[in-house]
């Protein structure tokens, strides 16, 4: 049995869709938890008991945090014992990260910290982060000592644990998936095993930082290429007039095959993103990976391209988009394909563009502005003369091709072939 007293207070700094659920549920098990976010609307929702993601059990497990006195949120850390970062890494206009909200969150962490405290990151960054993390923290309080920069006796922990959750999975996910611990030193390690185990059944490994940060990118770095294959079979299949399901689900007979379905793309907050940070450190040596993002990017236009030419067969056409976020059922457009999708058909001007998306209230303001319409199912069967089918929500699955006579179809995730 853990110590929980051992752990009086965890600061996590960034309430998104990792560190919220992560602040909930060392609440629910006992931990005094504060939140600390930016934006002043999420700080307000959550101090009222209220839950900004849609997620299945969060809102539930975020009230009873804040019922139990347990969770608060604020603009600023206070005083903890461990801090918990989970802010984004994205990537800049030339395919680079962009760590300056790291940055951000050490800055924020470094007034209020003492000896004793554990300092744990877990967003996606490149090899090396949680080292100049480190090293930033210690800029910033010579008054303390730090793995790396006095290795024998460290006043604060440094460790790197990766998030591994799926949307629409993530209370059980935190809770079941084993992890990886890279501390900068094994006391950094065992210490924030000694947190993790508050809530984590899984299986909690012991690495160094960097293997710990590298596991991560290589994790999605596979997923992506492994995409990117099924993605370059569906373009291939187009130009010799196959159906990509058929040969995938043939070539799957085979025991030792399990390829992938091809989508319009690759989206959601780590698989886009993750691949380029192991290109940067070595372009080199990271030619497979850097080819399989370029592909699922390609796959992208490629879809674009289809659109632009079965709109060209109508004067006025009236397009209607199936789906906009990054997965089927949830509400995340983080780097979706399909959102990137319609904004290119936005820009491009190419008639009555109709968005059907159940898991959104409203359609993101770009799009509100370019007059595209969230409009139902329904409705949109019945105005429309191109369909582009570009994510498999559950209540899309009674769709079949007999519905859509007459119209100009474009299924770029399979839904209509059995219909």
């Amino acid at each position: 049995m853990i110590d929980q007293s051992r752990f009086g207070r965890v600061s996590v700094i960034g309430l998104g869709y990792v560190g919220l659920p992560t602040a909930a549920v060392l609440a629910v098990q006992g931990i005094d938890v504060h939140g600390v976010d930016i934006d002043p609307a999420i700080v307000e929702t959550i101090g009222k008991g209220g839950c900004h993601i849609a997620e299945p059990g969060l809102a539930a497990t975020v009230r009873a945090g804040v019922a139990s006195g347990r969770l608060g949120a604020g603009p600023t850390p206070l005083p903890a014992d461990a801090f918990l970062i989970a802010v984004p890494t994205p990537i800049d206009a030339d395919k680079h990260a962009d760590l300056r909200f790291v940055e951000a969150a050490c800055r924020s962490i470094a007034p209020v910290l003492r000896c004793g405290n554990l300092v744990i990151l877990e967003s996606t960054s490149p090899v090396g982060t949680t080292e100049k993390m480190t090293a930033l923290l210690a800029s910033l309080r010579r008054d303390l000592t730090f793995p790396l920069t006095d290795p024998e006796v460290s006043d604060v922990l440094v460790a790197y644990c990766p998030e591994r959750i799926m949307p629409g999975r993530t209370l059980l996910e935190l809770a079941q998936n084993p992890r990886t611990v890279g501390g900068l030193d094994m006391a950094s390690t065992r210490r924030a095993i000694a947190l993790y185990r508050v809530f984590c059944r899984g299986r909690l490994s012991a690495a160094t930082s960097r293997a710990a940060e590298l596991s991560k990118l290589a994790e999605n770095a596979f997923r992506d290429v492994n995409i990117a294959f099924a993605n370059e079979l569906s373009m291939l299949c187009e130009v010799l007039g196959v159906d990509v399901h058929e040969v995938i689900a043939a070539a799957n007979r085979h025991p030792r095959v399990d390829i992938l379905q091809p989508g319009p793309g690759v989206g959601g907050h780590c698989i886009p993103v993750d691949s380029w940070f192991i290109v940067e450190a070595s372009p080199d040596h990271a030619r497979l990976i850097r080819t399989g993002r370029e592909v699922n990017d390609r796959k992208t236009a490629r879809v674009h391209e289809q659109i632009r030419a079965a709109a060209g067969a109508f004067e006025s056409p009236r397009i209607a988009f199936l789906g906009l976020t990054y997965k089927p059922d949830v509400d995340d457009l983080r780097e979706s394909p399909a959102l990137g999708i319609v904004r290119r058909c936005a820009d491009d001007g190419l008639g009555e563009l109709m968005v059907v998306e159940p898991n959104l209230r409203m359609l993101p303001e770009a799009l509100r502005e370019a007059r595209v319409r969230k409009v139902t199912l329904d409705t949109a069967l019945a105005s429309a003369d191109v369909v582009i089918v570009l994510v498999a929500h559950s209540a899309f699955r009674s769709l079949s091709a007999g519905n859509l006579t007459g119209k100009m179809i474009i299924d770029t995730v399979g839904m209509l072939r059995d219909g």
